[in-house]
C-alpha cells in the first residue's frame, strides 16, 4: 500500500524513533532531512559545511538548500510507492515546494502526524541524548533556541494541514511502544493500516 506521510513535531519529541519503526512497518522509506545534512557535515562536502553553521547555531538550514536536496531524495526509485518525511518541511515555502514536487509526479500527502510534546520534557530528553550521542547541537541553550524556532517557524504548518484535514495529532510522550501504537491507531483511522 503506498503511503506517503510527514511526522512533525519539535525536536526531540522522538520523530526520529519513530520515523524508523514507521518505515519499516510501511515498507517505505523514511527521510530524514536531519540524517542527511548530519551524514554531508560528516563527510565534509560543500553542502555539510553550509549546514554545519545553521546546525550548530540551532538555526535552520535555508530553504533552497533543503529544497534541493529533498526534491534529489522524493525522485529515487524507493519513493515510487511512498515515503515517510521527518523534519520536512519546516516552512511554509518548503509546503510549497513539496506540493509542487508532489503534484509534478500526480500525488499528494495522505496524513500528517503531530507529534505533541511537553517543551519541559523535550529540553531534558535532548540533555540526555547529548551526552549519550555527543550531539553539539543538544545543549540546553541551543535546544531552548530550536524550540522557538520550531514555534514560530513550523507552527503554521500545523494549522495550515489542519486546515487541508489532514493532520493527526498524537501524544508523543511515552514509552516508545506506545507512541507507536497511537500512531498506528491514529493512521489506521485515516485507512492507512500499519503491519505489526
Amino acid at each position: 500500500m503506498s503511503a506517503r506521510l510527514l511526522l512533525i513535531g519539535p525536536p526531540g519529541a522522538g520523530k526520529g524513533t519513530q520515523a524508523v519503526r514507521l518505515s519499516a512497518s510501511l515498507g517505505v522509506p523514511a527521510i530524514s532531512t536531519g540524517d542527511i545534512f548530519r551524514e554531508n557535515v560528516r563527510n565534509e562536502t560543500e553542502l555539510g559545511t553550509k549546514a554545519k553553521a545553521f546546525m550548530d547555531a540551532g538555526d535552520n538550514v535555508p530553504d533552497s538548500l533543503t529544497n534541493d536536496l529533498v526534491r534529489d531524495r522524493l525522485s529515487q526509485e524507493d519513493c515510487a510507492a511512498g515515503f515517510l518525511l521527518d523534519g520536512y518541511p519546516r516552512t511554509t515555502d518548503q509546503v510549497r515546494a513539496l506540493d509542487e514536487f508532489l503534484a509534478e509526479h500526480g500525488t499528494a500527502m495522505d496524513v500528517v502526524i503531530e507529534l505533541v510534546a511537553d517543551p519541559d520534557v523535550v529540553v531534558e530528553r535532548l540533555k540526555k541524548r547529548a551526552l549519550d550521542q555527543g550531539r553539539s547541537d543538544d545543549d540546553e541553550s541551543v535546544v531552548r533556541h530550536r524550540l522557538e524556532v520550531y514555534r514560530q517557524q513550523t507552527a503554521p504548518l500545523i494549522d495550515l494541514y489542519d486546515g487541508r484535514g489532514m493532520l493527526a495529532k498524537v501524544d508523543g510522550i511515552g514509552e516508545i511502544d506506545e507512541v507507536t501504537a497511537r500512531i498506528s491507531d491514529a493512521l489506521a483511522a485515516r485507512g492507512i493500516l500499519v503491519a505489526d
